[in-house]
């Protein structure tokens, strides 16, 4: 018997970490409902987990818009028959300081990386509640700790997931549902591209900023999302029955040091 087997999972976000988790817990024996925006990373993964395993369930939806969230999330209970795992991953990284961001562009932060995380908990943990409680796992930063320059708002939405993730474990644990975020640091996804590209920026400038920010962590490299969604997984599954209020930094030793050499 696998891990999962029996496990209904919502996970928001097809690509970089949030694909690998579905691939991840997929492949312990959930089924899988996934919300995404991008069409294109939609189409992939359904193509890739429709199949497989115990079903997966691929919806076009703009995870802070509440209608969308809550349509998404009954056609998979639907579907599946309930829910028992919730994992956040969808999030916009806007650059810009207090003064260059426009209020736009922090209410849509703010909105996507943190609204959706309440819009996932208010209409999926009364359906968890009536399996019995289940796990929940927000995708943070270590941003929410120590941040560069000219992050302010998506540094801001990731200090506030850490802080909703504290609020949702106690609000809840009685129903036996356990809430926990994980902190990247620096990890290979579309987000971490972007980054590395620029605006005009080569296949090879993007491996030479992959090597750069790899060398700003202790252990000399950055993360897959792979060994993030390992992570998830193991807070998702029995094995961590008693962790729950926590966050768990995977970040390559990032946060350990002053960042005096």
């Amino acid at each position: 018997m696998k891990e999962f087997d029996g496990k209904v999972a919502l996970v928001t976000g097809t690509t970089g970490i949030g694909l690998a988790t579905a691939r991840r817990l997929a492949s312990g024996g959930a089924a899988i409902i996934a919300c995404g925006i991008d069409r294109a990373a939609n189409a992939a993964m359904k193509a890739e987990l429709e199949g497989s395993g115990a079903g997966a369930l691929v919806i076009g939806a703009d995870v802070s818009v509440p209608d969308q969230v809550r349509d998404a999330l009954a056609a998979g209970v639907e579907r599946f028959g309930g829910l028992d795992i919730i994992v956040n991953s969808a999030a916009v990284h806007p650059y810009g300081t207090a003064t260059s961001t426009d209020f736009e562009t922090w209410n849509k932060a703010m909105s996507v990386n943190v609204g959706s995380i309440y819009l996932t908990a208010h209409f999926g943990i009364p359906e968890m509640t009536r399996r019995g409680g289940g796990a929940i796992v927000n995708v943070a930063s270590v941003q929410g700790f120590a941040c560069q320059q000219n992050v302010a708002a998506y540094a801001t939405t990731k200090g506030a997931i850490h802080t909703l993730t504290r609020a949702l474990a106690l609000d809840h644990a009685r129903s036996g549902i356990r809430v926990n975020s994980v902190s990247p640091g620096s990890i290979r996804t579309p987000i971490l591209e972007k980054a590395a590209r620029g605006d005009n920026g080569s296949d090879a400038d993007v491996e030479a900023a992959y090597k750069r920010f790899g060398e700003a962590h202790p252990i000399g490299r950055i993360g897959e999302p792979e060994e993030v969604a390992e992570l998830i997984a193991f807070l998702c599954s029995a094995k961590a029955g008693f962790c729950t209020g926590a966050d768990y930094k995977i970040d390559g030793g990032l946060t350990a040091g002053i960042g005096v050499k």
